[in-house]
């Protein structure tokens, strides 16, 4: 018997190959360019090459035929208009997330950039930062460049993750974007032992979470005899559903749901946000999610369809209880990055909404949402990372903020902006992504869901316009936080991430109609 090799179209696999391509450039520009050159290399490398990424992606998407698209590498990946949205998405956080991760540099005491940065830094505090970093410098080097080919790696498995077409290419599209994460988290200079706390919670919990998603994997190629999602959805149409495909579903979408962070599969997300540092959690809140929420359409809309009796009930479930537990949990938190934690949990529920509706509309509106909420989550967490205590570690004790609206009005009330857009409020991304989602449940026949998302995002707004309240209308303790002056590539993240926010929220509709053309699946 003579095996085929199977046919590899590199063409409309190029957004990935290129990020792959300089992933491994980063880890030879690692191994053997002098150390100062290191960080422009990678910066110059990383945002190059996500670039051109992103231009393959929208060639390829004019390529495709009639809007249908294509499966390549025996089937194995989807080249289709979802997967290429979601794929674009992924790739436009990316550049944001990667100028975010550049402002990572351990500070110069003796730099204009610093002295002029540190607002209101005491010279005794400027000292021990200036100490500290001295220190560190020498230790490490100027930036922990390792981290940029990291980032690349895990872009290449977000890619990956929600064009996979056979569950076996899924799982090690999973694997590929997980484990750079799990590095990541624990790079944090400041609250080390915190950071690598967390990176170690991360990777014991996201490895339960693949042994469950490949042991469902497993199950599902033994009711169906195949990997691939269109074959595995043949299958079942033809077939009566076997208690062997009913746990391997159920066990899928427990390796799914764990990364979208849904209860009761959250508990890894407070404690990861918080500790990881504030670049890498925005990066991983918003590109993570896009990617497993596109991997769990394909799975629910291509594989197993025909078992939506079995597992919607299931998902309503979830989604109410995700809503209810992320929202009334974040309104008790009491940092900052602990509540966008918990809010990313509710917006996971949200989320759900659009999934279950099992419509186009469903997966227009969970596409429009997926791309808004990126936006939103990072330019969130950018704000994060700038406020800094007087040695400058970030400050995300809540009680902190007080006042900081008063100090520096633009960082206030940008930051406001995004809290705004989570809560719904019109004119901003926010309104129109839940209407999105919602209008899609409510035409799926789920009208109880709609409702409790509708409850949920109204009491959601409390701990959001409580935190704008707690920056411009509390009195400033004496010795409260400030605001770095970013260099240009936070800059460009914050600026560019509060104008897709309000453009979405004014002028949505290009960015829908874009959603609704993107909703056919490779089946």
């Amino acid at each position: 018997m003579t095996l085929q090799a199977p046919s590899v179209e590199y063409a409309q696999l190029a957004p990935m190959l290129i990020v792959f391509g300089v992933a491994v450039a980063g880890v030879l520009a690692e191994a053997f360019l002098p150390r100062g050159r290191r960080f422009g290399t990678q910066l110059v490398l990383s945002l190059g090459g996500l670039t051109a990424a992103l231009i393959a992606v929208i060639a390829v998407g004019r390529g495709l035929h009639g809007g249908l698209g294509d499966a390549t590498v025996s089937g194995a990946v989807a080249v289709d208009a979802p997967a290429l949205f979601l794929q674009g998405t992924i790739l436009l956080i990316a550049i944001l997330g990667v100028l975010l991760i550049a402002e990572r540099r351990l500070p110069d005491p003796e730099s204009e950039e610093t002295a002029g940065g540190l607002d209101a830094f005491t010279p005794q505090a400027a000292a021990v930062a200036g100490s500290v970093a001295e220190k560190l410098a020498t230790r490490a080097g100027i930036v922990q460049t390792e981290v940029f080919p990291l980032t690349m790696f895990a872009v290449g498995g977000l890619l990956l993750f929600p064009a996979s077409n056979d569950l076996l290419t899924m799982f090690i599209a999973l694997e590929v974007l997980s484990l750079p994460l799990y590095l990541m988290c624990g790079l944090a200079r400041h609250r080390r032992l915190l950071s690598q706390e967390a990176a170690l919670k991360y990777f014991l919990l996201g490895a339960f979470s693949s042994a469950f998603f490949l042991y469902g994997v497993a199950l599902l190629y033994g009711a169906t005899g195949t990997f691939s999602l269109t074959g595995i959805g043949t299958a079942l149409s033809e077939n009566d559903h076997s208690t062997l495909a009913l746990f391997g579903v159920a066990l899928v979408t427990v390796g799914v749901l764990f990364k979208v962070g849904a209860v009761p599969f959250h508990s890894w997300i407070p404690d990861v946000y918080q500790g990881a540092p504030t670049p890498i959690t925005g990066f991983m809140a918003a590109a993570t999610k896009v990617a497993a929420f596109g991997a769990m359409l394909r799975i629910f809309y291509v594989a197993v369809p025909e078992m939506r009796g079995e597992w919607r009930p299931v998902l309503w479930a979830i989604a109410i209880l995700t809503m209810v537990v992320g929202t009334v949990t974040a309104i008790r938190q009491t940092d900052v990055k602990r509540m966008l934690a918990y809010s990313a949990v509710a917006h996971a529920g949200f989320l759900l909404t659009g999934v279950i509706a099992l419509t186009d509309s469903g997966v227009s509106g969970t596409l429009f949402y997926l791309f808004a909420y990126g936006f939103s989550t990072l330019g969130a967490f950018a704000v994060v990372s700038l406020v800094r205590d007087r040695t400058g570690a970030e400050e995300t004790d809540m009680a902190r903020w007080a006042g900081l609206g008063r100090r520096s009005p633009v960082v206030g009330a940008v930051f406001s902006l995004f809290l705004l857009a989570f809560a719904g409020i019109p004119l901003t991304s926010g309104f129109v992504s839940k209407f999105a989602v919602f209008k899609a449940a409510g035409e799926g026949g789920a009208i109880p869901l709609v409702i409790v998302g509708v409850l949920a995002s109204a009491a959601a707004a409390y701990f959001y316009v409580r935190v704008i309240v707690l920056m411009f209308f509390t009195d400033p303790p004496a010795d409260g936080p400030t605001v770095i002056r970013p260099s240009w590539t936070s800059t460009a993240t914050v600026t560019l991430t509060a104008a897709i926010t309000l453009a979405l929220g004014a002028l949505p509709q290009p960015l829908l109609d874009l959603a609704n053309s993107s909703v056919l699946f490779v089946r």
